[in-house]
């Protein structure tokens, strides 16, 4: 069965550039040229024709320079961006890795933000109170979680967005870069808590740059280079393709 299909996808988004010395210029050259300053925004092309499935239960790694197209993928298939061109999209539950802690409100406990955003994952009130002292432990945030989040550390932030996510019982986990936080001890355990998601035959989207990570975690790999897709197969295979054009980039 197939969890992530994505064909032709195409993301173009309009690059304006302004030049403007005042801002009372800004706000002329704006109000009176925008139709024509748009019809002259350059276009770039975030991810050009791109397709490939991934079956349910598998886990896949995305790399790629920055710029090829990683996080615009991920954020195409997480409904944060529309496709140009082509479609793209994922069967059951998704949960995203994509900005740790973003969506949290400053002037919220960490115990009120990890309701808002259980809620808005589709969570339900019971299982959001099934999993809160799991997600609190993870976390490892129990003495501060009923202050606001605008007292915490950039640290306990992405903990609290990291054991949120991962514990919404997602069926398709988009990750972007979102492994390498905390120290070392409990990056061993969100990978530990990665492998668990694996052996209970969810299936993962795992962009990085870390490339040891990316053997631990991805049997098969996707290179993107410039938007397009570049090579794929098995993670040792690509990553030396990889390795080779890095070296003659």
């Amino acid at each position: 069965m197939v969890a992530i299909a994505v064909s032709q996808l195409t993301k173009v988004f309009r690059v304006q550039h302004y030049r403007a010395t005042t801002v009372k210029r800004a706000l002329v050259q704006w109000f009176n040229s925008e139709r024509r300053a748009l019809n002259r925004a350059r276009e770039q092309v975030a991810l050009d024709n791109v397709s490939f499935t991934v079956e349910a239960g598998e886990t896949v790694g995305v790399i790629g320079r920055n710029g090829s197209g990683k996080s615009t993928l991920l954020a195409t298939l997480a409904k944060v961006y529309r496709p140009t061109r082509g479609t793209s999209a994922c069967v059951g539950r998704v949960t995203t890795l994509l900005e740790l802690g973003g969506g949290f409100h400053p002037d919220l406990t960490g115990d009120e933000n990890l309701h808002v955003i259980c809620a808005l994952m589709g969570m339900s009130r019971r299982e959001i109170a099934a999993s809160r002292d799991a997600i609190i432990a993870f976390a490892e945030l129990e003495e501060a979680i009923d202050t606001p989040v605008r007292t915490f550390s950039s640290g306990m932030v992405m903990r609290l967005g990291f054991a949120i996510a991962i514990h919404g019982r997602p069926e398709v986990l988009l990750v972007d870069e979102a492994l390498a936080v905390g120290d070392e001890a409990f990056q061993e355990k969100c990978y530990q808590r990665i492998e668990q998601l694996q052996r209970e035959g969810k299936t993962i989207l795992f962009v990085t740059h870390d490339l040891t990570a990316l053997r631990r975690v991805a049997p098969r790999t996707l290179w993107l280079e410039h938007g397009r897709l570049q090579l794929e197969g098995p993670t040792p295979l690509v990553l030396e393709a990889y390795r080779a054009g890095s070296h003659h980039a």
